[in-house]
């Protein structure tokens, strides 16, 4: 599974984990910045944090990291201000003149002070601008109200005086000489007018009255357009009301009234030149002022412009030099405060191109010192890394979220590339189906780079992560549906004509007895001729639960024989010997026999019970076989077997807890000893360490390891016989998604076709396209790759896969880039 990588990666196996080192480096302060940042360009070193007993604010560069977060919180609020302007951020561009850290922090807070004095200006004049609104509105509102009671009062005064030249009659108020001739007794009335809310209307109008005890007139009028708010901004339906009051006390009640309900009151003359010479002075500001806030918006919009060409460079030199300065905390500093010490893991390979990145920091910075390097002696465990593509990498998350590999474990990442998506296929073979997928698939993958570049939703964004495994899902769906000769249920003669013949014409609805063969037999799975007949059921069910368990053997085979490698690979003779060899001696002796009897039985087409053989190889071994004997020495054949299996239990059991007592007891034996004088000071550390580890090292548990062996042996035991049934979910899969698409077929697509009424016809296709799409290709899809996860999870890597180790996150900027998207 080698492949060539692209650029600076070299060659490697995917199968072991890269060879990693832990590295020590020793850099100046003055070329400190740049090393990292070269380092972070490579993204080939994963630090570790040396100042883990320090909190975020007693680090060294915790300054630099608040400047950081500082220009974060800026170019978080010019994204703001572009979305509400509707302005688009422009793609980062290649820039001559890189902008250096302090400039910009320079050029980012002048341009915030600028756009945060734009906005305040702004927002002044658009609540001015607001306010006139108001007021004009008011002023037209009220202006008809005036002028309608001055027309009703200059009327009532004509007839007034026309009743008062005629005689006094009975029905003529007592009082209307009085008023008509003193003008003394003639009470003067204020007035307030403005704008409530018209959700507010009814109870401002109620509190007045009950506050005034009726003791004002009141007038309102619904404004037919909302109007914008001067202190929220927001458009509101109000209404503009007019009242009358009587005295500074009334007046006083009513201003606390109209501030608690936020109706914004206005001034209006009762002059009607006034009124007029008002209105004409506030339609003048508001042109004045539209005509201002327009220049404010352009010059805005200008500002907003700028900073859109150059945000993307912006905020990735932020986000850039935040992790720098957020890694440099990660190093230690020297007791000279001179230089800073860096430890780290990287792979093998990379050694080279680390020193020439810490090279050219060194000549970048024109330091005097160069900066240190060297591979330090460590017994910790390395992080794991695979070097993975886009085809790769989906697989290869597949594993990793049932568990990391452990360092240079064996990786089953390999080995899913290819039994994932046959596995899934063995569950949805229908070629039909599989094209369908392989098309959405395909539009995928030809517009990735599209794709990419876009935010998808959460459920796309899956698909599209794992479009190179639909795509093998679906090749792999077309060759097993090829296998079971299905399309959409149909079954097609594509490689030849069926092997078999009516014997009359009377054997149409017919077994296999009514059928002669009369051809060769068909040459690439399943004979069309049993698709439709009676015994097609009895037929395909026994084909796929046999097929079912010769994979489930195979694969469970494939997981033992990992753990051999695996155990090879790390010198670990003691899982060759008793965990490798009876794990592999127990299965076969079972499992693999009942393989060999199918593929006996398919090879001789015997008749033989092979559920009555499996039964009584365990409760009858010595008994007759009679009709079920499939070979001659059979019965002697299970007897060995099943003594094999049998002895394999203790195996696994007895001998690895008392070999694992004895490895401890040799090497912890002698080990208290003095020291010779004179020793090598390497050698005394060394053997010093050695000691205190054993000292800590607690007393061999032999029970623990016992009992923990025993658990191992019975979930082996029982897993071996639990993991085959499991297999068969390939067969109840498979039987279910081809009956489901028969059920489509004959009792949506064909009964319509029955009616011969375009109408149906066209209402029966659309079912039919519903329920293949809705149920077949997402419905069945899913529930065939959860359980192709499942047997990948469980049956097979639990065989040999430990997955506890942990990943390798170096420090990239890359990773930094899509991380923060």
């Amino acid at each position: 599974m080698a492949r060539s990588g692209g650029g600076c990666c070299p060659s490697m196996d995917l199968m072991r984990s890269e060879a990693m080192q832990l590295l020590q480096v020793i850099i100046p302060t003055e070329s400190a910045h740049l090393a990292v940042s070269h380092l972070g360009d490579l993204g080939l070193i994963q630090f570790k944090d040396l100042n883990a007993d320090k909190s975020p604010f007693q680090r060294t560069y915790a300054a630099q990291i608040k400047r950081c977060a500082e220009m974060a919180r800026k170019l978080r609020f010019f994204k703001e201000q572009m979305s509400k302007a509707g302005i688009l951020v422009s793609p980062m561009q290649s820039t001559e003149t890189p902008l250096d850290f302090d400039d910009m922090e320079v050029k980012l807070g002048e341009l915030e002070a600028e756009l945060t004095e734009v906005n305040a200006n702004d927002e002044k004049l658009q609540r001015a601008h607001n306010e006139l609104l108001e007021y004009s509105t008011v002023l037209q509102k009220a202006g008809e109200f005036f002028y309608s009671a001055q027309r009703s009062a200059a009327a009532q005064h004509r007839q007034m005086e026309a009743n008062q030249s005629g005689e006094t009659s009975l029905e003529s108020p007592l009082l209307e000489q009085d008023m008509l001739t003193d003008a003394s007794k003639q009470v003067k009335l204020g007035s307030l007018s403005g704008l409530v809310p018209k959700e507010k209307a009814m109870a401002f109008e109620r509190i007045l009255f009950r506050t005034t005890r009726g003791n004002i007139l009141l007038r309102q009028e619904s404004v037919d357009e909302p109007v914008t708010d001067p202190q929220s901004g927001e458009k509101v339906y109000k209404n503009t009301f007019v009242v009358f009051y009587s005295g500074e006390r009334a007046k006083a009640k009513i201003l606390k009234i109209c501030d608690a309900f936020r109706a914004n009151r206005y001034p209006f003359p009762e002059d009607l030149a006034k009124q007029t010479h008002t209105v004409q002075e506030v339609s003048g500001k508001i042109s004045e002022l539209k005509a201002t806030i327009d220049m404010g918006l352009a010059h805005r919009d200008s500002i907003l412009k700028t900073i859109a060409s150059e945000f993307e460079h912006w905020n990735h030199l932020a986000k850039k030099e935040k992790s720098i300065y957020h890694t440099l905390n990660m190093l230690s500093v020297d007791v000279t405060k001179k230089c800073l010490v860096g430890e780290g893991w990287s792979p093998v390979f990379a050694a080279n191109q680390i020193q020439d990145a810490l090279q050219r920091a060194t000549l970048e910075s024109k330091s005097q010192v160069g900066s240190i390097f060297q591979v330090l002696n460590t017994k910790e465990s390395p992080p794991t890394y695979f070097q993975t593509n886009k085809f790769t990498s989906a697989f290869q998350e597949i594993v990793d979220a049932y568990g990391v590999a452990k360092y240079q474990e064996a990786n089953p990442g390999v080995y899913t590339i290819i039994t994932f998506p046959f596995l899934f296929a063995v569950m949805f073979g229908d070629w039909g189906h599989g094209i369908c997928i392989l098309l959405a698939t395909l539009y995928l993958i030809i517009r990735e780079k599209k794709f990419a570049s876009q935010k998808l939703g959460d459920i796309m964004e899956m698909m599209f992560g794992g479009r190179y495994i639909i795509m093998m899902m679906s090749i792999f769906s077309i060759y097993t549906g090829l296998i079971y000769n299905e399309f959409f249920s149909v079954p097609f003669e594509l490689f030849a004509k069926s092997a078999y013949a009516c014997r009359d014409s009377s054997c149409s609805d017919s077994t296999t007895e009514g059928l002669i063969k009369v051809r060769d037999t068909y040459p690439f799975g399943v004979d069309p001729v049993w698709h439709g007949s009676r015994s097609e059921l009895p037929f395909l069910n026994s084909l796929k639960m046999k097929m079912s368990i010769l994979l489930g053997v195979s694969q469970m085979n494939l997981g033992i024989f990992m753990s051999y490698f695996n155990a090879k690979f790390f010198r670990n003779r003691v899982n060759i010997w008793y965990q490798f060899v009876p794990q592999l001696i127990f299965l076969n002796s079972l499992f693999g026999y009942l393989s060999m009897l199918i593929i006996i039985k398919w090879c001789t087409g015997s008749k033989a019970d092979l559920y009555h053989v499996m039964i009584y190889m365990f409760l009858s071994p010595t008994d007759d076989m009679g009709e079920n004997q499939l070979f001659p020495g059979q019965k002697t054949l299970q007897q060995v077997l099943l003594l094999l299996a049998l002895v394999s239990v203790p195996w696994m059991l007895i001998p690895k807890p008392f070999f694992l007592k004895w490895e401890h007891e040799r090497r912890h034996q002698g080990h208290q000893y003095a020291m010779l004088e004179g020793a090598d000071e390497s050698v005394v550390a060394e053997l010093g360490e050695h000691n205190e580890e054993s000292n800590h090292h607690e007393e061999f548990e032999f029970s623990e390891i016992f009992v923990h062996q025993l658990i191992h042996t019975i979930e082996f035991v029982l897993g071996a016989v639990s993991n085959t049934a499991s297999y068969l979910r390939l067969w109840a899969l498979s039987l279910a998604h081809s009956e489901l698409s028969t059920v489509f077929y004959d009792k949506v697509l064909l009964l319509t076709l029955g009616y011969n009424n375009i109408f149906i016809l066209a209402i029966g296709v659309v079912v039919f396209i519903c329920a293949t799409v809705g149920v077949l290709l997402v419905m069945e899809t899913l529930s065939a790759f959860l359980h192709a996860l499942r047997l990948h999870w469980v049956e097979f890597q639990n065989k040999f896969y430990e997955g506890d180790g942990y990943k390798f996150a170096p420090f990239s900027f890359a990773l930094i880039s899509e991380d923060e998207e």
